[in-house]
């Protein structure tokens, strides 16, 4: 972490984000926010309450494989922009139709009227300014070669500017420090969060640096403006590319032939350990190797005919256990959860989705422990992220009960040990489709933090992690009310 705060081009890339400070509940206001995810594409129009409440519409489309891999970054900008367009047709109708309409007969387009748009973009990129970021490289099946080293808002507000809409691309947006302002606006207390982490398709995670620890910025003569007011920064860690070298991370031949077989071997090796898109492949990886073991009877025991359902196993010959990406990751979280007599629901998943007839009951045990196996590395190794924050930045440091400035200049009266016990929370913000649904995730990740040194039962019990729903889509929002603050207060 500090080796990729005071250089570029470190393992933890350690991205300035250029947002310096997390909201506190009470910001007002109607924002979009586009979220490119990964598989899908969502628009978002939210309003902020004020109150740490929202209101959130929203649409998503699935991006075309053919889009993912598309010639030109033209042809992907521009499919968004139309969906932006539509979703302002369908949402918020009377404001586009009235935008269009004054710009047609020549009349001026009125500040108040232009949308604020949040872009969460959730690929590395070199950010340089809150709305200025080039793509360092694509991740998650996505390879289009013109867009790597340009900048992705600039290529977005072109396809919007062409269609004529009324939205301006205001901040770009990581989807952590999305989830970590999301979280920072609705979590409950003013501890204000430490950290957002995802834990979905891909992983990823951002956090509150100390703005005199971003060496590579504050001493950089390219950076863009930013505010120094608060003393902080928000820092992207990209820690999906931690340890691509394999010093410390643990390694199997199953990881070495996901790795290889990938679109970008040798990079992304903490991701493709952690996240949803990589782990049913580790499982499918797994069991055909005990298939080619002629030691090892899965799916076709001797005594199968006389298993518990009298049939002997069958796997078809197109059974998605023999293609590449076949088994889909929610086959883990069934697995994780079935607690059914003799696993009815892993054998019924088998038979119906991946081909394989009259799994003995003893087989369904024998995948389930081996998706066990992956699923609870996953969460362990899940742990190491949130603990390396926790521990670099200091937060379990902080004196428990230290008065506050305001309490020793007399100004505020002492608090009970209830806020006390609240100033000692350390909030982590988290989303994604491990921790929603994989079953047992965040057992499995404080399981992790009470073994780790330096964090320990008694930090664990510290350690406050909350899901940030929507994350991507609110903290976007949040993050172009910054940047239009920003924006207003320069012009």
């Amino acid at each position: 972490m500090d080796e990729g705060l005071l250089q570029q081009g470190t393992e933890l890339s350690q991205i300035p984000t250029y947002v310096t400070a997390v909201p506190n509940g009470t910001e007002k206001g109607l924002y979009m926010a586009v979220d490119l995810g990964g598989t899908n594409f969502r628009v978002c129009s939210i309003q902020l309450h004020g109150n740490t409440t929202f209101s959130l519409t929203q649409s998503k489309v699935a991006i075309p494989k053919e889009l993912m891999v598309a010639k030109t970054s033209k042809e992907l900008f521009s499919f968004l922009a139309k969906q932006i367009e539509t979703f302002l047709k369908t949402h918020h109708e009377e404001h586009y139709t009235g935008h269009i309409r004054r710009r047609e007969t020549g009349g001026a387009v009125k500040e108040e009227e232009i949308f604020n748009l949040g872009f969460t973009f959730s690929f590395p990129v070199n950010q340089i300014g809150i709305n200025k970021g080039l793509l360092m490289r694509w991740t998650k099946g996505f390879d289009i070669a013109d867009a790597v080293g340009k900048d992705v808002c600039a290529l977005l507000q072109t396809e919007i500017d062409a269609l004529g809409l009324p939205v301006r691309v205001a901040a770009l947006v990581n989807d952590t420090v999305g989830t970590l302002m999301a979280r920072s606006y609705t979590s409950p207390g003013k501890t204000g969060t430490l950290l957002g982490a995802i834990f979905g398709t891909g992983t990823n995670g951002a956090y509150v640096e100390k703005l005199d620890k971003v060496t590579k910025l504050t001493k950089s003569k390219d950076s863009g403006d930013y505010d120094k007011s608060t003393g902080e920064m928000i820092v992207n860690t990209e820690w999906g590319s931690f340890d691509n070298s394999l010093r410390t991370l643990p390694n199997t031949p199953y990881d070495i032939e996901l790795d290889e077989k990938s679109v970008n071997p040798g990079i992304q090796m903490f991701e493709k350990r952690v996240s949803g898109m990589f782990l049913g492949e580790i499982l499918r990886l797994a069991i055909i190797g005990l298939l080619k073991d002629p030691t090892f009877p899965l799916f076709r025991d001797e005594n199968s005919a006389q298993n518990d359902i009298h049939s002997t196993t069958q796997i078809y010959d197109n059974s998605p256990i023999y293609k590449q990406w076949g088994i889909d990751t929610s086959f883990l979280s069934i697995c994780a959860g079935d607690t059914s007599p003799g696993h009815r629901m892993v054998r019924q998943t088998l038979d119906k989705d991946y081909g394989i007839t009259a799994v003995s009951a003893e087989d369904a045990e024998a995948v389930r422990a081996i998706a066990a196996a992956i699923g609870r590395r996953a969460a362990r190794l899940a742990a190491v992220a949130i603990a390396g924050i926790v521990i670099n930045t200091g937060r379990l440091d902080a004196a428990k009960g230290t008065a506050t400035t305001e309490q020793k200049a007399g100004i505020d009266p002492p608090r009970g040990d209830a806020d006390l016990a609240e100033e000692d929370v350390i909030d982590v913000g988290v989303d994604g489709s491990l921790v929603e649904f994989y079953p047992n995730f965040e057992d499995h990740i404080r399981e992790a933090l009470r073994e780790i040194e330096g964090i320990g039962a008694k930090g664990e019990k510290r350690i406050r992690i909350g899901i940030a729903k929507d994350g991507s889509g609110v903290g976007a929002a949040l993050i172009a009310l910054v940047a239009g603050r920003v924006a207003v207060d320069t012009e």
